[in-house]
């Protein structure tokens, strides 16, 4: 199966669900999209356009590892990084909320030291990041949200 094939056609349905889970979240303060069953915990990155300098919102899965949160950049296995990883790049100095908490954080790669820590702890999370892995021919970046 060309799963990079079928990811291309699904991606305008994906832009909707987020959106929708985006609106869930923020409007019910994260008591709706911050856990679904069987799935791992989400929270809500607030990041600017690199190139346009948009606000965004992304929800993504995160793994707390002691006061940080971990941010896997995946993109479902997709030849490239995601453009929210770009503009963390650009603009490491943001806000995520979590369930119903807002936090001000600064985003950073994990070092390879880090990463080989900390890949078992996200698999741990999400066991689809390995299968993501073994699709891709790039390193998946982890990204690290500190507090500030």
């Amino acid at each position: 199966m060309d799963y990079m094939a079928l990811a291309d056609r699904g991606w305008p349905l994906l832009r909707r669900l987020t959106g929708a889970h985006t609106a869930a979240y923020r409007a019910t303060r994260g008591l709706i999209g911050h856990r679904f069953p069987g799935a791992p915990p989400s929270l809500l990155l607030e990041h600017v356009g690199a190139r346009t300098g948009s606000k965004r919102t992304s929800p993504l899965a995160y793994t707390v590892d002691g006061e940080n949160l971990i941010l896997v950049a995946s993109k479902g296995g997709y030849p490239r990084n995601p453009a929210w990883f770009h503009n963390l790049l650009a603009h490491p100095e943001t806000t995520v909320q979590v369930g119903a908490e807002q936090r001000a954080v600064r985003a950073r790669v994990a070092t390879a030291e880090e990463r080989k820590r900390m890949w078992p702890m996200v698999v741990s999370t999400y066991s689809g990041y390995d299968d993501y892995a073994r699709r891709t021919d790039r390193e998946i970046p982890l990204v690290v949200l500190e507090p500030r």
